[in-house]
């Protein structure tokens, strides 16, 4: 317990001491702004959804219906914690050099991952909708065990989420993991007769508020299995990281001659393909990205499920933004690894930042060639997906590209459990929050008060603005970074 203790207040520390604390008070106010915003979001879904299931379901109390759902919700809470949540082996580096047993500190570090206040976030539903559907039969009493419940679910969410996070931390196919639970429970709900998975999460809530030990004993076991597979996967792939050697096999390498012609800037996308291609990192993200990419193409190409207006110019629009923003958003935080030889030579930010753009610009057109299919079948209109692909390119890369000179934390190339996700400052979660939020949002406004035509016109305009523009706001960023390159190259320096 002293140990927990200890490792709470390091970390604690550690957030106080971080040079961002200080700075950026403005970002801050924001962050927490937008942490109040969503939570009033989810509170507002807590006090309607009962109001809506019994206009819908009028036959059915509102509470088995929210029960039935829960395979959806924690479907979303998984894919919410790949945003903000890092995984426990993120912050075990600090005390592997300590004298603590390693599988004493895994433990730990597992239980305290199982405590976090993450795993009451979708308390801001479930409070004010449990206390206006389940208080009114079950009382207090019900209304608190069933809560309990909730958070066993999450929590096993939460062991699950690390499994998976740990997984893919060694190879990209592990991503197969998740989307096969989730989608043979998706096969088995709609698939069998009698909708089973519904009907046992119905059951399981009903055993939550009725204070049924079986339901309790069944999730405080699945949630054992989880903990304890957690724990021996960390403990092999901590000790198989500690003891790897370096691979010095000589290894094929291409030079991208092709790219000679284009003087420096085709020197830079050399370097960034080499990057992307060479080191694990770096690699592992950007197959993440280009899957969630095409799963969201796949998904709007050969599926009726978002059909609906919004969701598809939501899909639309996210297919092309999602890939920027995982990597974009940690825009120098790799070139940190070798800052001083970048610096070297005069404007090298300038045509690295320019290398960027164009490659990632290039890349973006992969999603557009998959949805040449749904265009064809006149799910979405030509327009709507240039407009959109344009508008990522100039307005979505213009904000993030930004990060370039406020990203001065060094990530690691090749690492896989001591890697951190908290690669920059309080700026780098604004930034890239409104990256991901400001582009619908503007979509949504414009088509509210124009025609779908106008508005998708409106949204090429302001594209091709920022594209015609590049050379002067990346230009402009330069300039900026290299009024700071002595502060950020000595941040990178301490956070390698």
């Amino acid at each position: 317990m002293n140990l927990y203790k200890t490792i709470k207040q390091n970390q604690k520390l550690a957030e106080k001491r971080n040079p961002a604390f200080d700075t950026n008070r403005f970002a801050k106010f924001l962050m927490y702004f937008m942490i109040v915003y969503w939570a009033a979001i989810f509170l507002f879904l807590g006090v309607s959804l009962p109001f809506m299931f019994e206009g819908l379901v009028p036959n059915m109390e509102s509470y088995h219906i929210m029960n039935q759902g829960f395979i959806y919700v924690l479907l979303a809470d998984f894919l919410m914690r790949f945003i903000g949540q890092p995984s426990v082996s993120q912050e075990i580096k600090p005390y592997l050099l300590m004298p603590v047993k390693r599988k004493k500190l895994i433990s730990l570090l597992l239980l305290k991952s199982g405590l976090d206040s993450y795993n009451f976030l979708w308390f801001f539903v479930y409070v004010p909708f449990a206390f206006l559907t389940v208080i009114r039969f079950y009382g207090f009493g019900g209304m608190f065990l069933y809560l309990i419940g909730i958070w066993l679910l999450f929590v096993f969410n939460n062991y699950f989420y690390l499994l998976c996070k740990l997984l893919l931390g060694e190879k990209t196919l592990w991503l197969l993991l998740p989307a096969a639970v989730f989608g043979l429970l998706g096969a088995a709900e709609f698939l069998l007769d009698g909708l089973p998975i519904s009907r046992f999460t119905m059951d399981l809530g009903e055993g939550f508020i009725e204070g049924n030990p079986l339901s309790f004993l069944f999730m405080l076991a699945c949630i054992g299995v989880m903990f304890f597979i957690n724990l021996k996967l960390q403990q092999r792939m901590i000790y198989n990281e500690i003891a790897k050697k370096e691979d010095t096999k000589i290894k094929r390498v291409s030079e991208y001659k092709f790219l000679d012609k284009y003087g420096e800037v085709g020197e830079y996308i050399r370097l960034e393909i080499k990057l992307i291609t060479r080191n694990k990192t770096v690699k592992t993200q950007f197959r993440m990205g280009i899957i969630v990419m095409l799963g969201f193409s796949c998904a709007l190409a050969f599926t009726d499920v978002y059909d609906g207006t919004n969701m598809k110019s939501f899909i639309c629009l996210y297919n092309y933004a999602v890939l920027p923003i995982m990597t974009l958003g940690q825009v120098m935080c790799f070139e940190g690894n070798y800052i001083d030889g970048l610096m070297s030579r005069k404007e090298s930010i300038f045509n690295l930042l320019r290398a960027k753009y164009y490659l990632t610009s290039l890349i973006i057109v992969v999603p557009f060639i998959v949805m040449l299919l749904p265009i064809s079948e006149g799910k979405i209109t030509l327009l709507s997906a240039i407009a959109y692909l344009i508008f990522v390119m100039g307005f979505v890369f213009f904000m993030l590209l930004q990060l370039a000179v406020y990203n001065t934390r060094t990530l690691p190339l090749n690492a896989n459990l001591m890697k951190s996700n908290k690669s920059s400052n309080w700026i780098q979660g604004l930034v890239t929050s409104f990256a991901f939020f400001l582009p619908f949002m503007i979509d949504t406004t414009l088509t509210a008060l124009f025609s779908t035509e106008v508005a998708h016109a409106i949204l090429i305009i302001i594209g091709l603005g920022f594209i015609a523009t590049h050379n002067l706001w990346i230009k402009n960023i330069y300039k900026r970074f290299m009024k700071r390159r002595y502060k950020n190259m000595e941040e990178f320096r301490a956070s390698r």
